[in-house]
């Protein structure tokens, strides 16, 4: 089974970046996407991004657009998510998932943004 580990996470300011990287043991031939999702503290799982592993294309929630950028290293099996201008409601533990399917698969990165 692939494995797929988010890392990255951290506790920032308001204003501030973070990368988060999904880090897969390797990207086979039946996932065509990653999928970037988040969960805050009581509230159900959130799409944000879904990254086209073939082309690079990105697809956004309307709430990040402009702020989040994701982007795909194929050679290092690897999806980033840029995360700028961070705001408190980012805050959430976020998840990547193959073929942007809302099931996370791994442990999650916790980002917490100050309020």
């Amino acid at each position: 089974q692939v494995q797929l580990a988010e890392s990255g996470g951290d506790l920032v300011q308001p204003g501030g970046s973070l990368r988060l990287s999904c880090q897969a043991s390797e990207f086979p031939f039946e996932y065509y996407t990653i999928g970037w999702f988040r969960q805050a503290p009581g509230k159900a799982i959130e799409g944000v991004s879904c990254i086209s592993l073939s082309d690079g294309s990105a697809d956004y929630i309307d709430a990040v657009k402009g702020r989040f950028t994701s982007s795909r290293d194929k050679a290092k099996n690897t999806v980033y998510l840029q995360m700028n201008n961070l705001k408190p409601e980012d805050t959430g533990v976020y998840y990547c998932t193959p073929n942007c399917n809302p099931a996370p698969v791994g442990q999650g990165t916790q980002v917490t943004v100050l309020a």
